[in-house]
């Protein structure tokens, strides 16, 4: 799934997404600290992986997405 970032705290390594359709989701710190990330910036495609229901990995629309 893919989205745009709408922030992140570096300071907690969390924020929000837009999703395509305007939705907007949370995800935390263990969803960023999972990818290879160091920070993200408002604007931002990401690709994202959920499960139930919760954001569990967060990364660049370019960088490929686990078991994907």
């Amino acid at each position: 799934m893919q989205a745009t970032v709408r922030s992140f705290d570096e300071t907690t390594r969390s924020g929000t997404v837009f999703l395509d359709d305007g939705t907007v989701l949370e995800f935390g710190a263990p969803a960023f600290d999972a990818g290879p990330l160091r920070l993200l910036r408002t604007g931002q495609r990401v690709n994202l992986v959920s499960a139930g229901g919760r954001i569990t990995y967060i990364t660049l629309s370019t960088f490929p997405v686990p078991d994907a």
